[in-house]
């Protein structure tokens, strides 16, 4: 990657305290870090005025493609029952709603406490001439009508609603991003930047090598970006020599990161693996604990060739059996790696993450977002449900991150949710689970402000220390810096 011409940055206050500082960038790393005032300046020079400096901050965990995508599906984040649902989606159309190659796409509903629930013969009674996709907003179901069932050959049931795996294969037939200009993927990534994100782990269901090798070369700079390589792929990028660490693009932004595996649903959809059933269920029923989406024995077998191959592992698990079945493998082929989510947790699988060496890749805005859901369908456990705090004190290393597009592609949002455990007027939900603030922020990036680092780094116009709950969620950010090169600048 070329680097950017030498730069000061003056008279700065480090997030961890101290007095203000004069930061050296030069070569894409940090130079020098000296008190400020007492230390020769190299190339351009910029007056911090006393503002607060960090290192970049990293989101672990996006799917950018449906990111990008969201912005031109019709919202329905807002909607509260299949009725709000339908209205929407009425109005959209009656609106003009631009079509993707002939569908109105729509994206946000979370069904988990409506009170009437989804029927394929409402949407068609809404709309029938044209095919009608509505996306979850956890990204694990759909909700569709018959001319959508006809166009991708389905066979829906009473629900009109496709879950798991064959609903995450369905989606990388609607091709909305085949039309989708460099430009939408430039402005998101200069939104992400202008929030202090210097990098993504990008887990989009795609061909992540080649694409973003071609968006770095065509300009798109704004990010570094370690992405994923699913099942489908994965023995042919370890033929190509591909490894987990490797650089694959020439500016030298997108490294290969993990392979992914998802190994059950999600707690929207009632579909999160659990020891126990869900409220209402008949436990007979064989998904009554939840959906094993890919088996223990292929899930092994899948990392037996991965580890063979020099690639780890990101492990979707989120009900408490599909984390203990994942601790387990993990421990049996003494493997490190990464366990996304983790966000219902046996209380003896805690000290396990800490034990394996796993990481806990979460998402603290996920708890706001289904905290009353949680005390529904997970009743009486949510002690132990987003529990960040106890996998903090049981010594696992967390990452955070925010799976968007389920939730804002902005760190700041994480770090609130995870120190306040609240937003809006609402008390902390288990405030037990909260995390310290260093602690928040360690886990939201990967180098530091010392000589020799990244020159990765944000500059906000306030101390998150001194920040209360709102203010943390809403931090103003003056400058964001990749490689000692300004993505975001407002000073």
């Amino acid at each position: 990657m070329s680097h950017a011409p030498a730069l000061t940055l003056q008279n700065v206050r480090p997030y961890d305290g101290g007095e203000p500082i004069d930061v050296v960038l030069r070569d894409g790393l940090i130079a020098r870090v000296a008190p400020a005032g007492t230390t020769d300046a190299e190339g351009e020079t910029v007056d911090g005025a006393g503002r607060w400096i960090g290192p970049g901050l990293w989101d672990a965990h996006v799917h950018f493609t449906q990111h990008v995508i969201g912005r031109r599906r019709v919202d329905l984040s807002e909607t509260r029952s299949a009725a709000d649902v339908l209205d929407t989606v009425v109005r959209a159309r009656a609106n003009g709603w631009p079509l993707v190659n002939g569908m109105l796409m729509g994206y946000g509903f979370r069904d988990g406490l409506w009170p009437e629930p989804t029927t394929l013969a409402a949407l068609d009674a809404a709309i029938s001439d044209i095919p009608v996709v509505l996306v979850s907003g956890d990204l694990h179901c759909g909700w569709m009508n018959r001319a959508a069932e006809a166009r991708f050959g389905l066979q829906l049931d009473e629900t009109g609603l496709l879950r798991e795996g064959p609903w995450i294969e369905l989606m990388h037939e609607f091709d909305e991003a085949g039309d989708m200009p460099l430009s939408a993927y430039q402005e998101a990534a200069d939104a992400a930047a202008s929030r202090g994100v210097v990098g993504v782990v990008e887990y989009e269901h795609a061909d992540n090598v080649t694409e973003w090798s071609e968006r770095t070369a065509q300009g798109l700079d704004a990010l570094r970006v370690d992405i994923a390589v699913w099942p489908d792929r994965l023995e042919a990028a370890i033929a190509q020599g591909l490894r987990t660490g490797d650089i694959v693009d020439e500016r030298g932004l997108v490294e290969f990161g993990r392979l992914k595996v998802v190994v059950d649903g999600s707690l929207n959809t009632r579909t999160a693996w659990c020891w126990d059933p869900y409220p209402g269920m008949d436990p007979s029923h064989p998904h009554a604990c939840g959906l094993e989406s890919v088996p223990i024995p292929e899930l092994r077998r899948l990392l037996t060739i991965a580890r063979a191959g020099g690639v780890e592992a990101a492990v979707h698990a989120i009900g408490d059996r599909a984390n203990t079945e994942v601790l387990d493998t993990f421990e049996a082929l003494d493997m490190r790696g990464v366990i996304e989510h983790a966000q219902l947790v046996r209380e003896d699988d805690f000290a396990r993450f800490a034990e394996l060496g796993l990481i806990a890749s979460v998402q603290p805005e996920h708890a706001m977002d289904d905290r009353d859901v949680a005390d529904h369908h997970w009743a009486g456990r949510t002690a132990r449900a987003f529990a960040f705090g106890s996998l903090h004190r049981a010594g696992a290393a967390l990452r955070l991150g925010s799976d968007a597009p389920v939730a804002p592609l902005d760190p700041w949002i994480s770090l609130s949710a995870a120190t306040a455990r609240s937003r809006g007027d609402r008390d902390a939900w288990h405030p037990e689970q909260r995390l310290p603030l260093d602690v928040a922020l360690g886990a939201s990036v990967r180098s530091s402000v010392a000589v020799g680092q990244p020159a990765d780094l944000v500059i906000s116009d306030s101390d998150p220390y001194a920040a209360d709950r709102d203010e943390l969620r809403a931090m103003p950010v003056a400058a964001t810096l990749l490689g000692g090169r300004f993505t975001w600048r407002e000073i």
